[in-house]
């Protein structure tokens, strides 16, 4: 609760919403046992979520309203392999490939806080490989749907909002998961040359020992991971 104070008056507090603002704009800091590039990669994750679930509501509610049939997307994402005709193998596969990069990302942290340079680099470039996996299958699935007529403005099983949806959300997803890939191996770099234990000056250099650049990209890699599960169930699977 916040205090005011004012020279030869008792202290008065404020009550309610007038507090609380009071509270966030005293010179305390807000988050005081968290660091500010903690709190600045959550604010930003708090702000991608609101974006992501606003794409997901719109596809949700023009799915729920179109008037023409919606793609099957077990036949839509389907593979021929060895004459088999598989549904969302490859959905399966790039969601297997994704969810065990979270696993790696977490030793990475884990392995960062102990001071290891090699295997906080090792895991972290590992993290980084399974992405840029997941992004090579997605354009793969991109090519080949692009080729079997799919476009923004229509397609050839169905209602025309499916390829919008589908070119919108999942590219968004993918872009995010490039830009993690891009700086897992440029923290990764600075981890295994020593950057954060003799404090060279750069980009994304904390103070000496520190290694929490590799926590926060932890953050960010958990939550693309995250995502990929609410776009895979309900894109994939509905």
């Amino acid at each position: 609760m916040a205090v005011l104070t004012n020279p030869g008056q008792s202290p008065a507090r404020l009550e309610g919403w007038r507090g609380i603002a009071a509270d966030w704009a005293s010179d305390q800091r807000t988050f005081k046992n968290v660091s500010w590039g903690k709190a600045m990669m959550w604010i930003f994750l708090l702000s991608d979520t609101f974006i992501f679930s606003c794409f997901l509501l719109s596809y949700m509610t023009a799915r729920m309203s179109t008037t023409v049939p919606w793609p099957n997307p077990s036949e839509v994402f389907a593979l021929n392999l060895a004459g088999r005709h598989i549904p969302l193998i490859l959905i399966a596969i790039m969601t297997f490939i994704l969810i065990s990069s979270s696993g790696t990302m977490a030793m990475a942290v884990n392995f960062g806080y102990r001071r290891d340079r090699v295997r906080t680099a090792a895991l972290m470039l590992a993290t980084a490989a399974f992405g840029a996996t997941f992004v090579g299958m997605q354009a793969f699935e991109w090519t080949k749907l692009i080729m079997e007529g799919v476009r923004p403005w229509g397609n050839p099983w169905g209602a025309p909002q499916f390829g919008a949806s589908f070119f919108m959300i999942t590219g968004f997803h993918g872009t995010h998961v490039t830009i993690g890939v891009i700086f897992l191996i440029a923290i990764a770099r600075k981890v295994l040359r020593g950057d954060f234990d003799v404090e060279r000056r750069g980009f994304f250099t904390s103070r000496k020992g520190y290694y929490e650049i590799v926590e926060i990209m932890g953050l960010y890699w958990h939550f693309v991971d995250l995502v990929w599960v609410f776009i895979f169930a309900f894109f994939y699977l509905w």
